[in-house]
């Protein structure tokens, strides 16, 4: 295991290239075991999410090549076998394996999901939805048993917007018999994403994007070739990280619609911006004025963003309230941060931070993907060393992401934990 070491107060400037969407390549791997022949997905991020799928589909008989961002996977020789625990366990989107195998099987056996820690997030609207397609659903021994003799289109109403259920339904559905209309759905452009990758395999679905999508069961669905969409995550990432300690940095690779909510915030702040077509420029912020953020559904301000501008807020003149209304727990950082001399406390499932603060170098400890990612920002912005444990969270959504910092400027290098720190962690 490996720590992050950065050191502080260098200010960054350049261009930085932005790769395929994380939450798009984790459902549209297991879209390929849908199709008769080969699928290539181009674009794809080299995260440690993206190689554990890799080795799911092997696991259950695919063959597939995964070389310069570009995954070819052949499913013409896979089985519907149990994939209980081992690598399930250590993403939360392998419950995408469920809706796609019972797609193509009719049967899965998959162990319940695993991912970063950010309270309850029940799969049971997805549930909901393979059983009104026809399947019989079981939890046996911390395993999801899915069987049917035959899936059925059916009308699903989500009775709270998931994108995970959306895409799970999607999958399931493709291949049933007749029509079946999601209603609630959650229109994130990874839906779309995946809708795209489906109907260039054959399916018919119409209205990805919108709260009511509607699929049509056909009986074959063929290889293709696809170009996943950017990670407007990542992207939203590195503008956070610009406006905090940026000189003008360009991201490149981004579709600018999709980042819209985080425009508008830092634009509040006095942020400059300026969009191109696939680019977005963040030029040095002077003087950042506090904002109150509040995550919500797609368009609205993205959860997984909630973590990193909470770090940039701590340098906003006056106080900013950052509240999380999609996951209760996503405020684990927050301890960290004070660790780090952050003026935050937290109220239910708000924080209030008091701004702006000179951030001091500490040994921090990154609980999920998106807390690794707020406390690498504050390492760049604090005097002095910073140690981040827990890199294994950042692996699963920021590919090369100690290249891509210190080709900005900064200064940040892996080291292997030591053994006393690998039994405090082992022990905490």
């Amino acid at each position: 295991m490996e720590k992050l070491k950065i050191a502080g107060g260098y200010p960054l400037k350049g261009t930085v290239k932005i790769d395929g969407a994380k939450n798009s390549a984790v459902a549209l791997i297991p879209a390929t075991i849908l199709a008769e022949s080969p699928v290539t997905i181009e674009g794809l991020p080299d995260i440690s999410d993206v190689q554990i799928l890799k080795h799911l589909l092997m696991e259950i008989g695919g063959k597939v090549t995964f070389e310069k961002n570009e995954m070819t996977v052949d499913p013409t020789e896979m089985v519907s076998m149990p994939l209980p625990n081992g690598r399930v366990k250590k993403l939360r989107a392998s419950y995408y394996l469920m809706g796609a195998m019972l797609g193509r099987f009719k049967k899965a056996v998959v162990g319940l999901p695993g991912g970063c820690h950010l309270g309850p997030r029940p799969i049971d609207q997805h549930i909901k939805g393979f059983e009104a397609l026809g399947a019989e659903v079981t939890n046996e021994q911390g395993a999801i048993y899915l069987r049917a003799k035959e899936l059925r289109g059916a009308r699903v109403y989500l009775d709270v917007v998931s994108v995970g259920a959306t895409i799970n339904i999607m999958l399931a559905a493709v291949k049933a018999k007749g029509r079946t209309v999601i209603e609630n759905a959650a229109k994130e452009p990874e839906i779309i994403d995946v809708a795209t990758l489906l109907n260039n395999m054959g399916a018919k679905i119409k209205g990805a994007g919108t709260d009511v999508i509607r699929i049509d069961g056909v009986e074959h669905l063929h290889g293709c070739r696809h170009t996943i969409i950017p990670d407007r995550i990542e992207a939203g990432t590195y503008m956070i990280l610009a406006a905090a300690i940026g000189e003008g940095i360009l991201i490149d690779n981004v579709i600018p619609p999709h980042l819209e909510s985080v425009t508008a915030k830092l634009r509040e702040m006095n942020v400059p911006i300026d969009i191109g077509d696939d680019q977005i420029f963040v030029g040095k912020s002077g003087e950042i004025k506090a904002v109150d953020i509040k995550t919500l559904v797609y368009p609205g301000f993205p959860t997984d963003l909630q973590q990193p501008f909470t770090t940039l807020l701590t340098q906003a003149k006056g106080t900013s309230i950052v509240t999380d209304t999609i996951y209760s727990a996503r405020l684990k950082h927050i301890d960290e941060l004070r660790r780090m001399n952050a003026k935050i406390k937290v109220e239910g499932s708000s924080a209030i931070i008091d701004g702006p603060v000179k951030l001091q170098g500490a040994k921090v400890k990154a609980s999920d993907l998106r807390a690794g990612a707020a406390l690498v920002i504050a390492g760049l912005l604090a005097e002095g060393i910073t140690e981040v444990t827990g890199v294994e969270h950042i692996d699963r959504g920021y590919s090369h992401i100690v290249e891509k910092l210190n080709g900005l400027g900064a200064t940040v290098w892996r080291e292997k934990l030591s053994e006393e720190e690998l039994e405090q962690i082992k022990s905490s």
